[in-house]
């Protein structure tokens, strides 16, 4: 009963995150999200009793897609690979680049933009923040530590840097300002700055 309880749970994520794709947070309801799962209102309140609970479901199912892609980019377990080809496949991860990504990352933007005026999903969003900057900091401490990047660079400054960057750009290209191929060799260049 556990196991066919979170796949329905992902099914209905799965949902959210296609309507979003389709048309954007504002047409998430708990009867589009239904229509696209192929299931009854009733039942995806059953499982999310708030519009906000579906969105935050969306935005959890977006990073556990996110990070599967991550260790499929890498090929390996990460704690095995190479710090820069998994800073490269984190941070580049975050630019859309096809209908999954973008519509995870316009999950993603609009939670950010809930974070604004909603201090529960801020206190959360600070939490994921200082966890990612934490790893993408240890990323960059391993190959100071191999002699790749200069003993001079802060590691946790160089990870707030690099998110805020990549973050950015990943704005830029679901707004149509910047191309997705050039908002990854920025955030490629970026990283390459960084080494030796």
């Amino acid at each position: 009963m556990g196991a066919q309880h979170e796949v329905r749970r992902r099914e209905i994520a799965d949902a959210v995150l296609a309507v979003v794709a389709e048309r954007g947070l504002p047409a998430v309801s708990l009867t589009e999200v239904a229509a696209q799962a192929g299931v009854s209102a009733g039942r995806v309140q059953h499982y999310f009793p708030t519009k906000r609970k579906l969105i935050e479901a969306a935005f959890d199912r977006g990073n556990e897609l996110s990070s599967a892609r991550i260790r499929s980019l890498v090929g390996q377990d990460l704690d095995c690979a190479e710090p820069r080809a998994v800073l490269t496949a984190a941070l580049t991860e975050l630019i859309a680049h096809d209908a999954e990504t973008r519509a995870h990352l316009r999950v993603r933007q609009s939670f950010t933009a809930l974070a604004l005026t909603d201090e529960v999903i801020a206190r959360r969003m600070r939490a994921d923040y200082t966890r990612f900057h934490r790893q993408v900091a240890d990323l960059v401490a391993k190959d100071q530590d191999a002699g790749l990047i200069g003993a001079a660079t802060d590691p946790g400054s160089a990870a707030v840097d690099l998110v805020a960057h990549a973050e950015g750009l990943a704005y830029y290209v679901l707004i149509g300002l910047t191309g997705s191929e050039t908002a990854r060799d920025r955030i490629i260049t970026a990283i390459a700055e960084l080494y030796l």
